[in-house]
């Protein structure tokens, strides 16, 4: 190599050493939000039972990081569906009582069938009475009406009424009005939205179908129309057109699980009363869940067992 061309090496070399090495870019960390999902308080006149609720709501009120809101699930009081005016008027005013002092969170409420006034009960006056119903209910919690939707950084919850009445029981789906307001308020959310659905009764789970104790003499599963959507087929199918339905979270059956089916997980989430005031109910301690949402469409639960 002569001189002239060693020099222009040396340079060249020297050149390439200089340049810094490319950084490489770390992944942003998806910004989250928390939540409480808080269900089947079945609050009473009692000393256990009105002592537990305000346990749970003070446990999740001094959670540090804290939530950025409350979601009951439904089945708030212990039982309207077959008690006196005067019984259910008890329940609320307990159910108040805690959550006036014992609450400084906002909340959103979700209709669970127990919350609904006579529907086993078949005296005439109580079925023309202005709170017959779900009226009652949606008076007490001042919702906007038995299902409707609310939006929170980046995420749309839809709360559904899922307990329907039925010959002085109830099954679980939704009427015809709301699933015509549901498939519109689907096609009308922003795609750039995570969508959670929130229903009292489970749409998808597997907790309904060991509820019971025993199978069928025949082997068969005993799955109740009143413990899983009867319209499960329906709805999974209108969901399966939106791929930014993340979840869809639930209560009613007292026992929680987690199930992922066509995309989108769904959560049982236990009891905040556990066995009505009565201990675990098949094991399930009293709890309630703690959810964190992702601006990435991600959730992630913990069940939070509150002493």
């Amino acid at each position: 190599m002569n001189r002239r061309n060693f020099l222009q090496q040396g340079t060249l070399t020297a050149a390439a050493l200089s340049i810094p090495a490319a950084k490489t870019m770390a992944a942003p960390t998806p910004k989250k939000f928390r939540i409480g999902f808080l269900t089947d308080v079945h609050v009473k006149p009692t000393e256990t039972a009105e002592q537990g609720m305000r346990n749970a709501y003070k446990h999740v009120n001094a959670l540090k990081p804290g939530v950025d809101f409350i979601i009951n699930g439904g089945d708030a009081i212990m039982d309207a569906l077959n008690a006196s005016r005067e019984k259910v008027q008890q329940q609320w005013d307990v159910w108040n009582r805690v959550l006036q002092a014992e609450n400084k969170l906002p909340i959103y409420h979700c209709i669970g069938n127990h919350d609904a006034w006579g529907w086993q009960m078949t005296d005439p006056a109580v079925k023309n009475d202005p709170l017959y119903d779900k009226q009652w209910v949606i008076k007490e919690h001042g919702m906007p009406g038995r299902y409707y939707s609310f939006q929170h950084k980046g995420w749309k919850f839809i709360v559904l009424d899922s307990p329907q009445e039925n010959n002085g029981g109830y099954i679980a789906r939704i009427d015809e009005p709301q699933f015509t307001w549901l498939e519109n308020e689907l096609k009308q959310t922003d795609t750039a939205l995570h969508i959670c659905i929130v229903s009292h009764i489970p749409i998808v789970s597997f907790c309904s179908a060991v509820f019971a104790d025993k199978n069928e003499a025949n082997g068969d599963w005993r799955i109740s129309r009143a413990l899983l959507h009867v319209d499960s087929r329906r709805l999974t199918a209108l969901f399966s057109n939106y791929a930014n339905i993340r979840c869809c979270l639930s209560g009613h059956i007292h026992m929680q699980d987690k199930v992922e089916y066509r995309g989108i997980q769904y959560f049982c989430n236990g009891a905040v009363s556990g066995n009505w005031w009565g201990g675990p109910f098949h094991d399930f301690p009293a709890a309630y869940a703690l959810f964190s949402f992702g601006d990435d469409g991600s959730v992630n639960r913990e069940m939070v067992t509150y002493a």
